[in-house]
């Protein structure tokens, strides 16, 4: 089994906070979860079509071989279910020096429909002069697998309210 984990921070900077971490697996495996596991994992079809996920520049690397090497990495993430943590929920001003309460079981967009893209995306599109627009178009040829039914609970759960 290929298991991969991302931890992901508040930041890019040195005194960045871990707040949580995204397991991924490829569907092959998502598909011999229990389908009451399987509810708690997310698709990546739609982060990677859209130009939403994105893999932070390094410096010394140039823009161009950097877009190559970050759409060979999501022709490969394209296809995993995730399944994410948050501990440390850095937006509730209690949080600011610790990590409090549980961790949360997290969802990703996987829809259009979900949040306004260029809106919620603008300040990080800046900020590390990203384009989710030109990178949805460079990964255009990109092919996921399908989503599985029991996929992306996490939304359809918040729909029923």
């Amino acid at each position: 089994m290929h298991l991969r984990q991302c931890l992901i921070y508040d930041s890019v900077s040195p005194t960045a906070k871990l707040i949580g971490i995204e397991y991924m697996i490829p569907k092959e495996r998502y598909l011999q979860l229990k389908p009451e596991e399987q509810k708690l994992w997310h698709s990546h079809e739609f982060e990677v079509k859209s130009g939403m996920l994105v893999m932070p520049k390094p410096s010394g690397k140039s823009a161009d071989e950097w877009d190559d090497f970050e759409t060979q990495q999501m022709e490969a993430v394209v296809g995993l279910y995730g399944k994410t943590f948050h501990f440390w929920q850095v937006d509730d001003p209690d949080q600011r020096d610790i990590p409090l309460g549980m961790p949360v079981l997290m969802g990703s967009i996987t829809e259009p429909d979900q949040l306004p893209l260029d809106t919620a995306l603008a300040g990080r599109n800046q900020k590390f002069g990203v384009d989710h627009g030109k990178k949805a178009k460079q990964r255009s040829h990109i092919q996921g697998p399908g989503v599985h039914e029991n996929a992306d609970s996490w939304w359809k759960e918040a729909a029923k309210g």
